[in-house]
């Protein structure tokens, strides 16, 4: 099975940055796509960005200009750089793993048991 676990969420003020990590082990290939996903109360799984095994990007248009995903050459481990962070940012991030260069949550096999990040104005 593939073990994601997430790191570096926290509190920061509205502006601020923060770096989420996501290191994977296990059964975990390569030519996985690396995703991340956030979800606040009482909402559903949110698309923030995906980053394929040849580091194709795509973000979602409320994140652009703003997030910046990356990986290691090994591809084991994804990070979601956050800047200019928002009140609406607000979430539990999670990390996820697929086959596909999908954005949505159905596309990804095994997510880690995410970070929160709380962004306050």
């Amino acid at each position: 099975q593939v073990q994601l676990v997430e790191s570096g969420g926290g509190l920061v003020q509205a502006g601020g940055s923060l770096r989420l990590s996501c290191a994977a082990s296990g059964q975990f290939s390569s030519t996985y796509t690396m995703g991340w996903f956030r979800q606040a109360p009482g909402k559903g799984r949110e698309f923030v960005s995906r980053i394929t095994s040849g580091r194709n990007t795509y973000y979602a248009d409320s994140v652009k200009g703003r997030f910046a995903i990356t990986r290691n050459n090994p591809g084991n481990m994804v990070y979601l750089q956050m800047n200019s962070l928002k009140p609406e940012d607000t979430a539990i991030y999670y990390c996820a793993a697929g086959l596909s260069a999908a954005t949505t949550p159905n596309e990804y096999n095994s997510w880690g048991q995410g970070t929160q990040v709380t962004v306050s104005s």
